[in-house]
């Protein structure tokens, strides 16, 4: 029986799978980004959260615990230099995993682990807050373009008498071609050039 024993063994004893975490956590601290089998990339999280953590903290323990963790004391020096400025924003949360397609020799599902900026987290979450609450979008008035008036064309000629026509007995200033006919006018319908 497995109980109170959490996370998946992968087919590995206690020292193999705790070694292979300590490199594939090593490489991922030094590389921002490995490609992995989706299991791993799940189980790797906990393993990179916990050292990011341990950087944000800064001490001398935390220091020395992350040694103990990860096999280059370069990739060490590199996080606690870069994890509070990087990470400082946020709490938890500090990678992501991207499916990939499947491996071509055991369709094995594949996954892309990388490390999660601070600015990311902080721009992803004022986005959602701006999207709760409506914002006003000044209007900006666009200049208006100036057209010139042409001479009508003989098919558009009854229309436009028409038009003058209309105008002339609603007692309405009507532009026609380069008439106009005011109210003052008596009704007639002005001559418009052929």
């Amino acid at each position: 029986m497995r109980h109170q024993n959490a996370g998946s063994k992968f087919n590995r004893d206690s020292s193999h799978r705790k070694a292979m975490f300590r490199n594939m956590v090593t490489s991922l601290l030094k590389h921002d980004r490995i490609r992995t089998t989706d299991a791993k990339a799940k189980a790797l999280r906990s393993w990179a959260d916990h050292l990011i953590t341990l950087a944000k903290r800064g001490d001398l323990h935390a220091r020395r615990q992350a040694l103990a963790i990860v096999y280059e004391s370069d990739v060490v020096h590199k996080l606690f230099d870069e994890a509070p400025k990087r990470f400082g924003s946020i709490s938890g949360g500090y990678t992501r995993v991207v499916k990939l397609d499947r491996r071509p020799g055991d369709a094995t599902m594949m996954s892309l682990i990388e490390l999660v900026s601070g600015e990311e987290k902080a721009k992803k979450k004022k986005t959602t807050k701006k999207k709760s609450e409506p914002k006003a979008v000044p209007v900006v008035p666009q200049p208006v373009e100036e057209k010139s008036i042409q001479a009508p064309k003989e098919a558009d000629a009854e229309t436009t008498e028409e038009k003058v026509a209309v105008a002339a007995e609603t007692q309405e200033p009507a532009v026609d071609g380069d008439a106009l006919v005011d109210s003052a006018d008596e009704g007639e319908a002005p001559a418009t050039e052929k």
